[in-house]
Formats: C-alpha cells, sequence, structure tokens
C-alpha cells in the first residue's frame, strides 16, 4: 500500500511538473512547435484541455494547438516599454513587419516566392495608402531586412536560398522564401478598425471588453449571441470577468507590480483574493507569491531557460545589485538622508547615483566586463537607470536620477574572492 502510494505521488508530481514546463514554454514563446521541440509540444496536448479551461478563465488567452504548434493568444494587461520586438528600431520596422503578415496570409502553405516579388507587392499597397516607400533607399532596405529576419526567427518565413542582409547591402540581390502555416496566427484580429484608437491601449482594452462580453455572454446563457450589444458593459459579471483577467495577465507577465500601480478596484481585488491568486498561480505555474508591505510579488524558485530572469548572466545587473547592496546600507546606518516619494521610495539625484558607482566600482570594477571598466560614470548610470527601469526597480527622474522601488532594495550583491577575505 505504501509503495503504491509512494509511486502515486512520484507520478502526480511528475505530472504537475510536465504541466508546468507547458505552461512556462506557452507564456515565453511565440509558438511551441512540434517540430523544433517535440518533447514540449506533446506535454502541450496531455494538458490541453486543463490549461485551455484555466489559460480561458484566469487571463482571458485562447490556446490553439494544431498539427504543428502550439500557441497561447497573450495579450498584455498593461503595454510595457520592454515588450518591443527585440532588434526592432523605429516604427517603419513594424510596419514592413505586419505588411509582410499581410503578404505571407494570402499565400498557400508551401508556397515559394521571390523577395522581390514580396517588397514590390508590398511597395505599391503602402503607396496606395498614401505612405512613401523607395527600396532605392538603404534605411527602407534595411528596415525591411529586420522585419524579414524577425518574421524567419519566428518561423513563419522560411528561406529557401540566399539571405537577405544581402539584398539589404546591394539592392539587386534577390532571395527565395516559402511560406509557413503559423504566418495566419502571429497577428491577432481585433474587434473593431485599428484606425479608430487613439493608443495601443485603447485598442487592448477593446479586444479584452469583447473577449469578456463573449465570456460574460456564454456564461449566462448558451444559447445567446456570443457579443450582445444591449449587455451593460457596467454589469457585476462583465466587471468581475475583466479585472480578473487583468490583474492575472499583469502577473503572470510582468516581473513586479506594487500596491500603486494598480486600479482601486484591482488593489481591492489582489489584497482580498491574496490566498486564492497565490493558490490558482503556484500550482499551474510554479511560481511561488508572498505578500509584502509594497504588493504581492511572485518569484520563479528554479532557474529556467524559457525566460529572462533577474538578475541576469550581464555586467549590468551585477551593477545593480551592487548599487542595491550600497543603497541599503546607507538607509540602515542613516549615512546619508535620501528624499522619499509618497510611497517611502528614496530618490538619488544623478550625482548620489554617480557617486555610488564610482564607489562600487573602486571596489569591484576588476570583475566587472572591460565594456563597464571603461566606460564613463555617466554612461554606466545610463545603463544602471535603463535596467533597473526595465526590471520595475525603480523609474528615472526628470533630473536625471533615480526613484528607486521597494523591490530593488529586496536585492543585494557582492563578488565572492576565493582564498581571500573579502567578499
Amino acid at each position: 500500500m505504501s509503495g503504491g502510494r509512494r509511486r502515486r505521488t512520484t507520478a502526480n508530481r511528475e505530472f504537475a511538473q510536465d504541466r508546468q514546463m507547458a505552461v512556462q514554454a506557452l507564456l515565453n514563446r511565440p509558438f511551441v512547435s512540434r517540430q523544433r521541440d517535440p518533447e514540449t509540444y506533446q506535454m502541450v496536448r496531455d494538458h490541453f484541455r486543463a490549461l485551455r479551461d484555466w489559460f480561458h478563465e484566469q487571463t482571458g488567452f485562447a490556446l490553439i494547438v494544431t498539427r504543428q504548434f502550439a500557441k497561447l493568444e497573450k495579450t498584455p494587461g498593461r503595454f510595457q516599454p520592454w515588450m518591443a520586438i527585440e532588434g526592432f528600431r523605429d516604427g517603419r520596422d513594424y510596419g514592413y513587419f505586419t505588411y509582410g503578415l499581410w503578404f505571407l496570409e494570402g499565400l498557400n502553405e508551401g508556397q515559394q516566392f521571390l523577395l522581390s516579388e514580396m517588397v514590390e507587392t508590398i511597395r505599391e499597397q503602402l503607396v496606395a495608402a498614401g505612405l512613401f516607400v523607395d527600396w532605392t533607399l538603404y534605411d527602407h532596405r534595411i528596415s525591411m531586412a529586420r522585419a524579414l529576419k524577425k518574421l524567419r526567427e519566428l518561423d513563419v518565413l522560411l528561406a529557401v536560398e540566399g539571405d537577405e542582409t544581402d539584398w539589404a547591402r546591394v539592392g539587386n540581390a534577390d532571395v527565395l522564401y516559402q511560406a509557413s502555416p503559423l504566418s495566419r496566427y502571429v497577428l491577432q484580429r481585433l474587434p473593431d478598425d485599428i484606425a479608430g484608437f487613439a493608443s495601443i491601449d485603447e485598442a487592448a482594452s477593446d479586444a479584452e471588453h469583447a473577449d469578456v462580453q463573449k465570456e460574460a455572454a456564454k456564461g449566462e446563457d448558451p444559447s445567446a449571441p456570443l457579443i450582445d450589444p444591449l449587455r451593460p458593459q457596467g454589469s457585476d459579471a462583465f466587471a468581475t470577468l475583466y479585472r480578473r483577467h487583468r490583474v492575472m495577465r499583469r502577473i503572470l507577465q510582468e516581473p513586479v507590480i506594487y500596491d500603486w500601480q494598480w486600479t482601486d478596484d484591482e488593489r481591492r481585488y489582489v489584497q482580498t483574493q491574496r490566498a486564492s491568486i497565490v493558490e490558482r498561480i503556484e500550482n499551474l505555474t510554479g511560481l511561488q507569491g508572498r505578500r509584502f508591505r509594497e504588493g504581492l510579488l511572485f518569484v520563479w524558485p528554479d532557474l529556467t531557460a524559457e525566460m529572462d530572469l533577474f538578475p541576469t548572466l550581464g555586467t549590468l545587473s551585477d551593477i545593480v545589485m551592487l548599487l542595491a547592496s550600497a543603497i541599503r546600507q546607507r538607509l540602515a546606518t542613516n549615512r546619508l538622508h535620501y528624499d522619499v516619494d509618497e510611497h517611502g521610495c528614496p530618490r538619488l539625484t544623478r550625482t548620489d547615483l554617480e557617486s555610488l558607482i564610482i564607489e562600487v566600482r573602486e571596489l569591484y570594477g576588476e570583475f566587472w566586463s572591460k565594456e563597464y571598466r571603461d566606460l564613463p560614470t555617466s554612461r554606466v548610470a545610463e545603463g544602471a537607470i535603463g535596467h533597473i527601469c526595465e526590471w520595475n526597480l525603480g523609474t528615472s527622474l526628470a533630473d536625471g536620477g533615480l526613484l528607486v522601488f521597494p523591490a530593488l532594495l529586496r536585492w543585494g550583491g557582492e563578488y565572492e574572492v576565493e582564498g581571500s577575505d573579502v567578499e
């Protein structure tokens, strides 16, 4: 009997671990490809029903599984600057990326075509819309090349022969491409014309409202239409679902959220439903939640290759950890007095921050990469501020200084030197 229970316990633990691995892959990858990662793809299929229902109910995300891939249709609860596509430099890159998808959606699966055909079709479409495109200009070609590179990285565009960098460099080279079935699953459809929205947050909110209306309508009357135009958006069912989806989306997608960064309604929900939120998220994802004075924070207990974790392996994270230790020591010993905002967050002037950087570089600079050993202090400060803001550990101030958020002061770092008393 006891042996049987142990076997069942082990099997249950492995079952939960497989499900958590599937969840991590879905949250952090655009697609889980059957060809590239058949093991993880099979995990998603094995847990499909439970994952589909959980994400649909808790976040409003749709889980799509086909014979080639699995995809979680993710929409941020709130858009953040670090959610931009890595490698893209301006709006033109995003425009060409979108029109590249538009071109691919008109092709059959596996259909081959030349780059010259693609860019000419896109140019004609943009010119007809009153937008200037000239492929004889290097800036336009290199921007399109960045968009094409990202399409290939997503496996929605397959290069058969050639490379777009040659075309970007000289303008008369060509590339043979092949359309992938994934191209139809990248762009999300909005319920209304995007031209009618004033901002990306407004478009996302409109899409979320439509999704929640579908859920609320189905929950009350299975025979009712999916979207009832007469249904009041202020109804209790709608408001409850909308709040839950926004809260859960942000918790799953953002590194830190403080109490003051929620709306009043969301903050009450997080504070009153804390135990339930922690249990739901821990059971499915493996994230561990804990209530601190500044808010409900979640951490990954183990290292995982599926996502970027703080601290990263880069020197900037080392510098930020050293700065966190130095700031905390000064606050604890009252060596320096920092002004604080209404949430008790210390304000560091640019002079304060650069003084700390000079101090920690004198102590630990030999362990930094050559780039940061040689950079001027002002450039190191800019990098540190950017890294801190990206992880929501603080925010930059108009005078070039830094407002330190509480989560930063929960970190600290020192270098351990073998054979020495120095750490």
